[in-house]
């Protein structure tokens, strides 16, 4: 079964914060995490794509980078997104469905926009998802704070399904890419 890692919007900017907001929640382990998945990756020969928000930054410089913290294999591939929806208008969905991807792990910011979206569309579009429970992040908000809401997604997600695939919510240390979804069908 082919398989891809997506790490979403990981950006310096975005996770260390800047002038009009605050870093997100534990940038330091997620960082670690993120780190973690994909020398896993590289090791079972997984495909890697990141995603990075144009209006991080504004789309330029050091701030709209991936984050220095974070260790980018060559091989990865980067594409670059004007929305919310990393599929909506980018080369992703062209991308997994030329190299026959069925397995999504998912990581990144922010978790109740981006990571959120990426999950449920992946669903609606044919991928089972493994969303790295302590591998994405946010800021808090108005409402919750950022942990309230990272565990609220962690478990709307877990077991989140559109008929045929869902999503399922595993932590970086478990082998993500051994996926565990046919023994809840």
């Amino acid at each position: 079964m082919e398989q891809a890692l997506l790490v979403i919007d990981a950006q310096q900017e975005l996770m260390d914060g800047g002038v009009e907001q605050q870093g997100v929640f534990a940038k330091d382990q997620v960082i670690q995490n993120i780190n973690r998945v994909i020398a896993k990756a590289v090791d079972e020969n997984v495909h890697i794509i990141f995603i990075r928000d144009t209006d991080v930054a504004n789309g330029e410089g050091s701030g709209f980078q991936i984050h220095k913290g974070i260790n980018v294999p060559s091989k990865a591939v980067i594409f670059d997104k004007a929305a919310t929806n990393s599929f909506y208008r980018t080369p992703l969905l062209d991308y997994l469905n030329v190299h026959e991807i069925e397995h999504l792990v998912i990581m990144g910011c922010k978790t109740e926009h981006c990571v959120d979206t990426a999950v449920r569309t992946a669903t609606i579009n044919h991928f089972d998802v493994t969303l790295v429970g302590d591998g994405h992040s946010t800021v808090d908000s108005d409402v919750l704070s950022a942990e309230q809401i990272i565990h609220h997604h962690n478990a709307t997600l877990h077991g989140h399904y559109n008929v045929d695939n869902f999503s399922i919510v595993r932590s970086a240390d478990e082998n993500v890419f051994k996926p565990t979804h046919d023994s809840y069908r």
